[in-house]
């Protein structure tokens, strides 16, 4: 497996941790009935709960583009230092954005979610630099 395909798996399996902490945060909140339930007028979550399921939620739509980004470059046989370099920033960044969101940092997670972005440009332009139009 490629450096990048491993890194997207990596990224998965942080995505499925971010749920689970989310989910384990709404327990505690609102008790197990009502996790468990239907969820209809469950309480907006607060606090270090809120803070969990809104991370998540970044984490899947940046692992959306994430993932196009890796298995098109792995469809193009294109694996190159700025390739792994992009997916271990986007990695890392989003490691260290999943732990700041939770602990309630504010400004640091948005210069850690743009540092994800910048792995993920770096994988686009190198996908740009190689394609044939």
């Amino acid at each position: 497996m490629t450096p990048e395909l491993t890194y997207l798996v990596l990224s998965a399996i942080l995505a499925f941790v971010q749920v689970m902490v989310a989910a384990t945060a709404a327990t505690s909140q609102i008790g197990v009935r009502a996790n468990a339930g239907n969820r209809d007028n469950i309480p907006r979550f607060e606090g270090f709960c809120g803070r969990a399921y809104r991370a998540h939620s970044n984490m899947l739509e940046n692992l959306i583009l994430f993932a196009i980004l890796v298995l098109s470059a792995n469809a193009a046989g294109i694996s190159t230092a700025m390739t792994v370099l992009g997916v271990q920033i986007f990695f890392f960044a989003r490691l260290v954005y999943a732990i700041v969101y939770w602990l309630g940092i504010p400004w640091v997670r948005s210069i850690v979610w743009l540092v994800s972005v910048i792995g993920m440009a770096l994988i686009a332009t190198e996908l740009l630099s190689r394609a044939v139009f």
